[in-house]
């Protein structure tokens, strides 16, 4: 009997994490990848909840924390550098059990691929062009031209995804626009990296913040977001950094003058997918294609590694593959539709816009320190706890 086979579009993070899965069970897995090669830009995540779950169990885990950093405090501070305000990473860190790591999100995509068993075929440079469903599986046609013919197509090709808009219909259908730009990009400085320590650093300001990370090798890397009406991203990001947070202080003016090239900054929108369906006869989506959370959630990889997780299992042992689609989507939308709606209700404490707005986040970040306040406002920013074995479906097995 052959072995079952799966085309999965996206070399990120849902899509190795599905891809490694999948072929644990027995599937023939190949990977599209648009892009040439590993993505090097991204910024830095929490990583926890059912995601980390699912790396312990699948043997991944102590590569992540081999990879990641330990962050002790989430500090803003004003634009001569002084501290104003902090969150304790350990108080934070006990909300979860612990089960925290901070890590790069191209480290994080880096550990999955090295966790792939060669039966896995990841092939870059190349992507869907067309779609055509058929009665037990899926013609796909590539952009180079040739063909693949599979019993499962997965869109885990991110929130642009292009098998969604093959198979679902335009991205303007599903996107909701969050109001908000964002960007990352890393440079060298070790200066400023000793300056940082094992801290965020976040400007404490209105409509705009740029937060840096100290990295290995003297590197700092930063992460931005500001405030947009507008949804349309710029012709070129690196003029566009400069021109929206040129006025900042601290250390602001030292990242924009080592800002690299707009070919090497990551900058998108601030969005959130909601799909009125994740499957379509046999097409699937999977992580932010059908489900993104938004950086303001905080949770993004967690659910897209988890949400490949649970679609494997189910996969495993259906009856059917549409019956497995199914088991997966009820199992999973209502804890990612909890976590969308957790970040539209918090975003204006994620960046103020207003100095009294300001003023009131920093005053509960300091009453995070007081006994008995810790654990509440730990807990909110974590919102309600997952683990994956409490999910619908079955528990992590290895």
């Amino acid at each position: 009997m052959s072995r079952v086979r799966a085309v999965i579009c996206g070399a990120g993070i849902s899509g190795l994490a599905l891809a490694g899965r999948l072929e644990a069970h027995g599937w023939d897995v190949v990977v599209l990848e648009k892009a040439s090669a590993p993505r090097a830009q991204g910024y830095m995540i929490d990583f926890f909840g059912p995601g980390y779950d699912a790396a312990e169990a699948t043997g991944v885990l102590p590569r992540l924390h081999e990879l990641g950093y330990r962050v002790q405090e989430a500090a803003y501070l004003d634009a001569k550098g002084r501290r104003r305000a902090g969150l304790d990473y350990e108080r934070f860190a006990r909300a979860v059990d612990g089960r925290l790591l901070s890590i790069m999100r191209p480290d994080l995509e880096r550990a999955l691929r090295e966790h792939l068993s060669p039966g896995v075929r990841l092939r870059y440079g190349t992507g869907p062009a067309a779609v055509a469903q058929q009665a037990d599986g899926v013609r796909l046609t590539l952009t180079d031209g040739s063909t693949l013919d599979a019993d499962l197509l997965v869109g885990a090709d991110g929130i642009h995804s292009t098998v969604r808009a093959l198979v679902f219909g335009p991205e303007r259908a599903h996107l909701r626009y969050l109001g908000f730009h964002t960007a990352a990009f890393r440079f060298t400085d070790p200066e400023l990296r000793a300056e940082i320590g094992d801290r965020i650093a976040v400007t404490d300001t209105c409509d705009r913040q740029m937060a840096f990370y100290g990295l290995r090798d003297g590197r700092v890397a930063v992460f931005a977001v500001h405030r947009s009406p507008d949804p349309a991203l710029p012709d070129d990001p690196r003029a566009a950094l400069r021109h929206i947070y040129g006025t900042l202080g601290w250390a602001v003016p030292r990242a924009l003058d080592r800002c690299p090239p707009s070919a090497e900054i990551y900058y998108d929108q601030v969005a959130q997918i909601e799909t009125a369906r994740w499957s379509e006869g046999r097409v699937v989506l999977v992580g932010d294609a059908c489900h993104a959370v938004s950086l303001l959630a905080g949770q993004g990889a967690s659910l897209g590694i988890a949400g490949g997780y649970l679609l494997a299992e189910e996969l495993s042992r259906a009856a059917s593959v549409e019956s497995a689609l199914a088991r997966y989507e009820e199992a999973w939308r209502p804890v990612v539709a909890e976590k969308q709606r957790r970040a539209r209700s918090t975003a204006h404490w994620f960046l103020p816009a207003s100095p009294t707005r300001l003023r009131l986040r920093r005053l509960l970040v300091r009453a995070a320190a007081l006994p008995g306040v810790d654990r509440a406002i730990s807990t909110s920013l974590v919102g309600k706890p997952i683990r994956l074995g409490t999910t619908p479906g079955e528990p992590p097995r290895g």
